[in-house]
């Protein structure tokens, strides 16, 4: 009698330059700031090629945001915001994948910020897999999430003479991000 061998293991790694991990939040209620992290690694452990039940870690260096002006990078490194000289990362730990239609998941896991975890849920949309010209295997996904910065410790707030906040508690994640595998 044959015996069917079990899938493979597979560890799945960050193409950096092919992957944009951004935030968005409002600015004075009317406009959106945008930013992103330029330092950043991780990795996905899928079991054969499927997605669902796969292992997602991933971590950022705070010291790397950028939003395209210095002054409200160095704020947002400050004990104001990510505290970067004490906590120098974020990371997420993913707890499960749950295949949720087609080429959709739901990502949920434990995010860390300044030393405080809580759990999230990312929504992730599968873009499909392709062989590159160097015999690696690519995956494409488009990720979106919202979490409230003041749970993770980043409370500073300001309100204008007008009474009007300045920065929104609500951040969007948006992160497209490819991995490979040879």
């Amino acid at each position: 009698m044959a015996t069917t061998a079990a899938p493979e293991t597979i560890t799945w790694t960050i193409d950096h330059s092919h992957t944009v991990i951004q935030f968005k939040v409002r600015h004075l209620m009317v406009s959106n700031v945008t930013g992103k992290f330029t330092s950043f690694d991780g990795k996905v452990e899928t079991v054969g090629d499927d997605f669902e039940n796969a292992s997602v870690s991933f971590s950022a260096d705070i010291d790397s945001i950028t939003t395209g002006n210095e002054q409200r990078d160095g704020h947002l490194k400050s004990a104001d915001f990510f505290d970067a000289a004490n906590h120098p990362k974020l990371t997420f730990q993913s707890t499960s994948v749950t295949k949720t239609g087609d080429d959709t998941y739901d990502i949920t896991g434990d995010l860390t910020i300044r030393g405080t975890t809580k759990s999230i849920t990312l929504k992730a949309e599968h873009g499909g897999q392709m062989g590159d010209f160097y015999g690696n295997t690519k995956a494409g996904f488009e990720l979106s999430g919202t979490i409230k910065r003041k749970e993770f410790g980043l409370s500073w707030d300001a309100v204008t003479e007008a009474g009007g906040v300045v920065v929104s508690d609500d951040v969007k994640l948006l992160l497209d991000v490819q991995i490979a595998h040879q």
